[in-house]
């Protein structure tokens, strides 16, 4: 069997260093880089076009759900592994929707992340059994989604500005990370705070934590 090529992308050194044991033992699995936010992970794979991504959901500048679609968009055939603490259900469908293949609870990694790996090379979807559970229950009790604005209203370029926003980033600064024009930005701010009914940043932040678009607790 071939080396599969892995990176990782988690804000923390001790659960990167944590995922590359498990995946070292594995024997057949090569970690050839590693990334500590989301935007860090989509240029990886973009330069190394690995084989697997496993990633945080929660991290800074871009989450793990958006860098998802981003690496999915690119079409190179990188297979996206979530690995989070939230059993949410409403994160594993965004999740899911956005194109992993893979959602595995953090304190269920050191048993689950060869399965989930070996599951999304032969074309599989793997979700913790908790989490799988959670799935579950929904579909049978058909339950309604939370009342409330969410964040499928906006484009992936808003979710982005919002997490920035969510983050303390001033427009200056984002238009910088993003590459365009301050009053683009201010055009975006303007067009999510009217989709989401918030008429302040700290409106936006406790709306982008609780969506997990942001790791801010």
């Amino acid at each position: 069997m071939p080396t599969l090529r892995v990176i990782l992308a988690d804000d923390h050194a001790i659960v990167r260093e944590g995922l590359r044991a498990v995946l070292d033992k594995m024997g057949d699995v090569d970690v050839v880089g590693e990334a500590v936010d989301g935007r860090e992970a989509v240029d990886l794979v973009r330069q190394l076009e690995p084989d697997i991504a496993v990633m945080d959901l929660s991290m800074p500048s871009l989450n793990g759900t958006d860098a998802t679609r981003q690496i999915v968009d690119m079409g190179v055939g990188t297979r996206v592994i979530m690995i989070t603490m939230h059993a949410d259900r409403h994160m594993v469908a965004e999740t899911i929707k956005a194109g992993a293949l893979a959602y595995v609870l953090k304190n269920s990694a050191a048993t689950e992340l060869a399965d989930a790996v070996r599951a999304v090379m032969v074309g599989n979807v793997y979700l913790s059994p908790k989490v799988a559970g959670v799935v579950v229950e929904n579909f049978v009790r058909r339950q309604p989604t939370d009342q409330g604005p969410k964040a499928s209203l906006l484009t992936p370029r808003e979710r982005e500005v919002l997490q920035l926003l969510a983050e303390g980033r001033t427009s200056k600064e984002i238009a910088a990370t993003l590459h365009v024009g301050v009053k683009t930005i201010e055009t975006h701010r303007s067009q999510i705070m009217d989709k989401l009914c918030l008429r302040s940043i700290a409106e936006l932040t406790k709306f982008a934590v609780r969506e997990g678009l942001t790791p801010l607790e």
